[in-house]
């Protein structure tokens, strides 16, 4: 049972669906004693989870029971905000009962970053996750909502990945939750929200906090997109974004005070592990690819210090990802310096409250409650990319001119390699092959 139910999640595309597209077949060949569900909805003004845990409560579970039976798992915990108080209370009407008795419901404060990895894991299980490492160390296994719900998917009706719930908000006429075709047009989104209602504007793909910016709207969805989000373009959560990364290492070598709020607010640091962001800020003039700045590798990119905490306004967490990168392309890997690791006394009251955190990033106006938009969504053509997930890209198993319909295997995962297949999102025609692959209906 456990080989079959690993195959059709492979089978199928599944990925994880909050951000990083790690293959959910390869994780669930883990053996732990919990598997948490991470329906924090962690990111300000992201609510698709909540609406699929509100809407789909048993599918869900059904979902984890299938992971906790390869996983071995004994428990299963569905871990949702407690500002979600209806969500919840249709969770608790299913879980612990029946089919679903080793499934409970854990409420979380509403703080950011409640959802990450590490500090969901410490929350639920009061376990520190090491440096560097994944919450597998500490014998659980973290997943996505609609990772879940594609797992169940999967496995009762073999249904592949085609489809990806997002949230739309922002400048655009209707805030709304929306199912698209992977491959979309965040273009087409936009136009299904009823459009832009400024004229200079950027577009936020995720969270307003580790979203990336774009202006192009030929980009298309993937299965880790979570958002779109319309901002003017100079809101001060694009700006940061689209600060030329040179400048801003020259900026923060004359801009930081040494305050040290970065790291008093970095999560990471909480958690007992040896990021200080501040120390790394002081010692920029070594170069980012100094051995002596590798604590930057620990950095999850959350992005407290750069829009809550820095008084200066200048990037640790850009700071870091450059560092990040580049030691990583100079092969370097940061040794595991400690085996204990002790959560700062601090922890709790350094929690950033979300609304406080809307406040500060000036997104009041956009923190609304949309619904599902019910309409047929129409796409008569989609650009599905072949790496959508970590590890390596996919290989196209079709070639321009093959016909497609939804659902079918277009792209497979290269041999003995991490990686996830791809699949048509709609009928048609194969127009092009590339980093992606064009898919057009006829006529």
């Amino acid at each position: 049972m456990r080989d079959d139910i690993i195959n059709k999640v492979r089978d199928a595309g599944v990925v994880g669906a909050g951000g990083a597209g790690f293959p959910t077949h390869v994780k669930l060949t883990a053996t732990v004693k919990r598997v948490l569900v991470n329906g924090a909805s962690c990111e300000p003004l992201l609510s698709s989870d909540p609406y699929l845990m509100e809407k789909n409560p048993e599918l869900l579970m059904r979902g984890l029971n299938l992971a906790m039976a390869c996983t071995h798992a004994e428990r299963g915990t569905i871990c949702i905000k407690n500002k979600h108080p209806k969500v919840i209370e249709i969770l608790k009407k299913t879980a612990g009962k029946g089919e679903f008795k080793k499934i409970d419901i854990f409420e979380l404060e509403d703080f950011y970053p409640a959802g990450d990895e590490h500090v969901l894991v410490y929350e639920v299980v009061n376990r520190v996750v090491p440096e560097g490492g994944i919450p597998l160390d500490v014998g659980v296994v973290v997943s996505n909502v609609e990772s879940l719900i594609n797992v169940a998917r999967a496995v009762e009706d073999e249904q592949p990945v085609i489809e990806r719930y997002l949230t739309i908000t922002g400048e655009v006429k209707n805030h709304m939750i929306i199912k698209v075709p992977i491959g979309t047009s965040i273009g087409r989104i936009i136009d299904l929200a009823g459009g832009v209602t400024i004229n200079d504007y950027k577009v936020v793909l995720g969270g307003p906090m580790m979203g990336q910016v774009t202006d192009n709207l030929s980009t298309p969805v993937t299965k880790t997109s979570s958002g779109i989000i319309v901002l003017p373009v100079n809101h001060n959560v694009v700006v940061g974004k689209i600060t030329d990364p040179d400048r801003l290492l020259r900026l923060t070598q004359i801009a930081c005070c040494q305050c040290m709020r970065c790291t008093d607010t970095c999560p990471r640091n909480l958690l007992g592990h040896a990021l200080e962001p501040h120390m790394i800020m002081r010692n920029l003039r070594l170069g980012v690819t100094n051995p002596l700045m590798e604590d930057a590798l620990l950095c999850s990119e959350c992005g407290i210090c750069e829009k809550y905490a820095c008084p200066m306004l200048v990037s640790p967490r850009e700071v870091n990802r450059q560092i990040k990168a580049a030691l990583l392309k100079n092969g370097h890997k940061r040794e595991r310096k400690k085996d204990q690791f002790i959560p700062s006394s601090f922890m709790k009251m350094r929690k950033i409250p979300s609304k406080r955190l809307v406040q500060k990033l000036q997104l009041e106006r956009y923190d609304t409650h949309p619904g599902f938009f019910t309409g047929d969504v129409v796409v008569k053509e989609v650009d599905i990319p072949l790496h959508q997930h970590i590890g390596a890209p996919a290989l196209a198993v079709v070639k321009p001119g093959d016909r497609v319909k939804k659902g079918d295997l277009i792209a497979r995962i290269p041999e003995k390699k991490l990686g996830a297949t791809v699949h048509a999102s709609i009928d048609g025609i194969v127009s092009s092959i590339g980093e992606t692959i064009a898919i057009k209906q006829e006529g």
